[in-house]
């Protein structure tokens, strides 16, 4: 067995890198870093300072603490955290590390940086990921020495109930790598698709267009946005209404992925009038505790 791979004695469970590096540790990235924590790798989180580390530390701690008080972890919480490390720099990721996983907000320069940064750190056979929504793999790959290492991993929130990994792979991908990637999000206990390289990938740009149409729908006095989630809950079996969702993902986020897919994909991505003023009034949803629905402070988002 591979050095950079993990699993448990005998059990013939798939693999997963034996260390991981997430860089980024905020809600999705310590998302990631608890499910490769409670799938047994050790991880190393990195992060700007050191303040922005604790507080992503905390995150996964307050996230094992939710899944042990809901059976869904076996250990304390303290057992897993014993091997999360964090760092300021990602010249500290051990040369060895199985995988990198950039978590860092959706600007294509910043994700660019981290991303040279990590493969700088890492050995050749390291394989760097994205949790990019709808950036290009293939232009995120375009600034790396080793493309061929590269692909996009879009998780989904909440990360740990998520069902859900959306491989992206670019023209450069290994296939070998794409291998290694299906059998650890399989070790994660999820499902993959794996898509090409196209603006919005398959997930964000269908999630997209259906919640712009529910905040029109709102702008335009149709229904509430109570009654429009419901309606795709009991309607259609969504397991949470796409109002509900844009305030779980964020409507600046939101805001920022519907503009990108206008200017790649053209007008019918662009974004309504209402979201914009949302947003410029700083309602931004479950992390501003007001969207388009009121968010208590210690309200779980749907698992």
């Amino acid at each position: 067995m591979s050095t950079h791979e993990q699993t448990a004695a005998g059990s013939g469970a798939p693999l997963v890198p034996a260390t991981v590096a997430v860089v980024g540790g905020g809600t999705m990235g310590a998302g990631i870093v608890q499910q490769f924590l409670t799938a047994g790798a050790d991880v190393v989180l990195v992060e700007a300072t050191a303040q922005a580390a604790e507080a992503g530390r905390a995150r996964v701690a307050s996230g094992l603490d939710g899944a042990r008080a809901r059976g869904k972890i076996d250990a304390e919480p303290a057992a897993y955290l014993a091997r999360l490390r964090t760092v300021t720099d990602a010249a500290d990721i051990p040369a060895g590390t199985g995988l990198v996983v950039e978590a860092v907000p959706e600007r294509p320069e910043l994700k660019i940086a981290v991303l040279a940064a990590a493969e700088a750190a890492v050995g050749e056979d390291t394989v760097l990921a994205s949790n990019t929504s709808s950036l290009s793999v293939t232009e995120l790959a375009a600034a790396l020495k080793r493309p061929r290492r590269f692909l996009g991993t879009h998780f989904f929130n909440p990360v740990p109930a998520s069902k859900l990994v959306e491989i992206v792979v670019a023209p450069e991908t290994d296939p070998g790598v794409l291998a290694s990637v299906r059998g650890w999000v399989a070790a994660l206990g999820k499902t993959e698709i794996v898509v090409r390289d196209a603006p919005g990938f398959a997930t964000s740009r269908l999630g997209v267009m259906l919640g712009l149409e529910a905040i029109r729908m709102v702008e335009e006095g149709v229904a509430s946005p109570a009654d429009i989630d419901t309606a795709m809950e009991l309607g259609y079996r969504h397991p949470m209404g796409p109002l509900r969702l844009t305030d779980l993902v964020g409507l600046d986020v939101r805001l920022a992925i519907a503009e990108h897919l206008a200017s790649e994909l053209g007008d019918r991505f662009t974004p309504p009038d209402l979201l914009r003023r949302m947003v410029a009034e700083g309602k931004l949803g479950k992390k501003t505790g007001q969207g388009f629905h009121t968010w208590d402070k210690g309200e779980q988002s749907v698992e």
